[in-house]
């Protein structure tokens, strides 16, 4: 029997902030999405823990970390990355980011740079607007008061138990339903209610997508990066991935078939293959001022809007899982 993944805990600013550790060797930060936790990557963190530290914590707001009134900005997220590394004294690490995660992958690479030897996107936000009605709706007035009328017992659970039975069809629209389930249920604290509001109206709008770091992925040229997409994604579209392509075209680029917006559960072998030949293909970022000085001076090398409309999709690399 697999031993449980102990949990632990230490206090920074005054919050409580949960996180698991596991193995030795290079570090590496694990940042999950949004209304998720550091269980989403239970199916990989085991394999990867065999070569990496492993560090994988909750963020702010969200599962046994502290959930206050506070900054739930990418920004802040990064931040707050950064003092939890400085604390468990790790000065360097590749950064992992799903979902919302991702953006704040992109932003802890983009603030601190001397600390980022590597950049992994598993369907990160941040490269679009476009994003499920259903996180643009968390960003509405009423959400609270609506959620709350959801999350009682007996709709809960019947809504649980929908959604699970729904996952287990195979149909390319429920692929995610599971993780949606345990999103749901989290919603049952008020307090995690309120921190999943708060982080949504930092980055979404009735629009989509508020914060992009398409402007700034120019940058990634003086830094390996890796973008890790599902084919039939429902919550960040795919066709991000050709943005990516585009506005950063030093990345590696994989979609994965028959997966949605959580790739590395759908397959695990497969993503865990694909970090450890990119890490072990790459060198981790060197960090230096001039460098970077003159990444800035000169700015990207076409115009933004030549860059995203004119994404090219041949960087693109679409494997089944197993290939």
């Amino acid at each position: 029997m697999t031993e449980p993944i102990e949990v632990q805990k230490v206090t920074i600013h005054g919050h409580r902030r949960a996180f698991v550790k596991m193995g030795t060797g290079p570090a590496l930060l694990l940042l999950h999405g949004l209304g998720c936790d550091h269980r989403t990557w239970d199916p990989v963190i085991r394999q990867l823990a065999k070569k990496y530290t492993v560090i994988a914590p909750d963020l702010l707001g969200h599962g046994a970390s502290d959930k206050p009134r506070a900054d739930y900005s990418v920004g802040g997220y990064a931040n707050g990355m950064r003092d939890l590394l400085t604390v468990l004294n790790i000065d360097k690490a590749t950064v992992v980011g799903h979902s919302l995660g991702g953006g704040v992958a992109m932003q802890f690479g983009y603030q601190f740079p001397e600390r980022t030897e590597r950049i992994i996107l598993v369907a990160p936000g941040g490269l679009g607007p476009e994003v499920t009605p259903l996180i643009r709706a968390v960003s509405l007035p009423g959400f609270n008061q609506v959620m709350a009328l959801l999350t009682l017992p007996g709709i809960r659970h019947a809504g649980k138990a929908g959604l699970h039975a729904l996952a287990r069809t195979g149909l390319t629209l429920t692929h995610d339903l599971d993780e949606v389930a345990g999103i749901y249920e989290s919603f049952r604290d008020p307090r995690s209610r309120k921190a999943i509001s708060h982080v949504v109206r930092a980055v979404v709008d009735t629009r989509g997508q508020l914060v992009t770091m398409v402007d700034r992925a120019y940058l990634t040229q003086a830094m390996p990066m890796l973008i890790v997409w599902g084919s039939d994604d429902r919550v960040i579209p795919v066709s991000h991935a050709k943005t990516a392509s585009a506005v950063a075209p030093g990345a590696v680029v994989e979609v994965l078939g028959n997966s949605g917006h959580f790739p590395h559960k759908d397959h695990p072998e497969r993503f865990v293959k694909i970090v450890n030949d990119f890490i072990r293909s790459t060198q981790p970022a060197s960090y230096h001022r001039g460098r970077w000085r003159q990444l800035l001076r000169n700015g990207p090398a076409t115009p933004l809007s030549e860059r995203t409309e004119l994404a090219p999709v041949t960087p693109i690399s679409t494997k089944r899982a197993g290939a």
